[in-house]
């Protein structure tokens, strides 16, 4: 990962950064657009983006490889009060673990990598550098069951399944809920 170059962006520098984000995301997502998938085809996906946009603390890190090429990218923002994150939650959940203030969960929103540079580390540098410098208590973000090979490589770094969602966007998938520690916050409450 040292031939790969990071950098973060608030919301105003992810608008600005649109044409680069719709561009990795066919890269990453070739396969679900091929195939028609819904939620990923068409315009949904930068729907998508420019909502979590709008987000108050909105955070996005675009890799660059040494050539200047943008390979893979991931946002996320805080929950803050009244979040619709866990609208439609479905499981057994302790009590109190929807509550938001702002400062308690970061939704990791997107992970993708182009398709050309998967498997090569790129999505854990990304996750590592989104999620290092937060301070909220811990990490929450939505997987599809059936994306194994994400799902595996989550749980490898610490990720643990929660509950299930469908999110209330067009043509969402039943998604499992994961929960992430979060080091930052952790080190700060000893």
């Amino acid at each position: 990962m040292n031939d790969l170059e990071f950098r973060r962006y608030d919301a105003d520098g992810a608008r600005s950064m649109r044409e680069v984000v719709a561009r990795i995301h066919r890269q990453a997502y070739a396969a679900a657009i091929e195939a028609d998938d819904p939620f990923e085809s068409g315009e949904e996906p930068m729907r998508r983006f420019d909502a979590y946009t709008a987000r108050d603390g909105f955070e996005l890190v675009v890799a660059y490889d040494r050539e200047g090429t943008p390979v893979g990218q991931t946002w996320g923002w805080p929950l803050h009060s009244g979040t619709p994150w866990w609208r439609d939650l479905i499981g057994e959940i302790e009590p109190g673990f929807t509550e938001e203030n702002g400062r308690r969960t970061f939704a990791l929103s997107e992970l993708m990598v182009a398709q050309a540079f998967a498997g090569r580390g790129v999505g854990h540098a990304l996750h590592d550098r989104l999620l290092a410098p937060r301070t909220e208590e811990r990490a929450t973000l939505l997987v599809r069951p059936e994306n194994t090979v994400a799902y595996r490589a989550y749980l490898r770094w610490g990720w643990h399944k929660v509950a299930q969602l469908r999110p209330s966007v067009p043509h969402a998938p039943l998604m499992d809920v994961l929960i992430l520690d979060l080091p930052l916050a952790q080190s700060n409450t000893r």
